[in-house]
């Protein structure tokens, strides 16, 4: 049976006279990593089960500029930016929900000096906005017991100050959540921030993303727990370098929840 995602675009809505209520921005990785797609897919699902009403920018999205801005090129980031911003005050978006802490921090706080302010939400945030509204029920989940530690991405945690959305939704599976020595505002970086992700790791004794595997791997985790496409990437390799693939599995919190309710 072919899964079937109901993923209506921005253009699509207008044309029909309809406003969505929020406009899940995918990101860059979301669209092309195929690690990270099956989040996209995943958040997709828990929007069509919670009968949300949202669409995507499709083939008219394009890339936040936070990755040009980390990297020093202002002008380029200002460029994409203001690109965005027409589009998004073109369809006069009021809320944006995205996967991806980066976009997040970016939309959140670096487009209003731009003019473009919107509301804008982690995935974590929001799906735990349907668990307080009893949109999201999960009676019996396959995580009971389970093992689970969940790494903060830099650009919810430390940039945003957001620890309890998604520790709040872990909750609701009935596992064990166990954190890592350094967590929250002491939480190490999985490496990738700050453009460093399309770039070789500077000489040294180690891997940031090894020495931030080896805080999980000292949980003993079945699952280590992430909200960012970028963590995705480096927690999954530092799980493969240390040869652990086959017993611990590094999961989106979306998954966990499409999981938990079967989707």
């Amino acid at each position: 049976m072919s899964e079937q995602l109901i993923v209506p675009t921005m253009a699509e809505m207008m044309s029909q006279g309809k406003t969505p209520d929020i406009l899940f921005w995918v990101g860059s990785a979301g669209s092309y990593d195929d690690r990270a797609k099956k989040i996209t897919k995943a958040f997709v699902k828990i929007l069509n089960k919670a009968k949300v009403n949202f669409a995507v920018l499709g083939t008219e999205e394009s890339s936040t500029g936070d990755i040009a801005k980390r990297a020093g090129n202002e002008f380029l980031f200002q460029m994409q930016a203001m690109m965005n911003i027409e589009l998004l005050n073109s369809y006069n978006v009021k809320r944006i929900v995205t996967c991806d802490p980066h976009s997040f921090n970016c939309l959140k706080n670096e487009y209003p000096e731009l003019g473009g302010n919107y509301e804008v939400l982690h995935h974590t945030q929001f799906i735990k906005q349907l668990i307080d509204n009893k949109v999201i029920q999960i009676e019996n989940s396959n995580f009971n017991g389970k093992r689970i530690t969940f790494h903060d991405p830099c650009y919810l945690g430390r940039a945003n100050s957001e620890y309890l959305a998604p520790r709040d939704v872990l909750s609701i599976l009935n596992a064990n959540l166990i954190e890592m020595k350094r967590n929250k505002s002491t939480a190490l970086c999985c490496g990738a921030g700050g453009a460093q992700m399309f770039k070789e790791p500077e000489k040294g004794d180690k891997d940031i993303n090894e020495l931030r595997t080896e805080d999980a791997l000292e949980t003993n985790p079945d699952i280590i727990a992430t909200g960012c496409p970028y963590c995705m990437t480096m927690m999954s390799d530092g799980v493969k370098v240390k040869e652990k693939e086959n017993e611990i599995k590094v999961m989106d919190i979306a998954e966990l929840i499409a999981n938990a309710q079967n989707l």
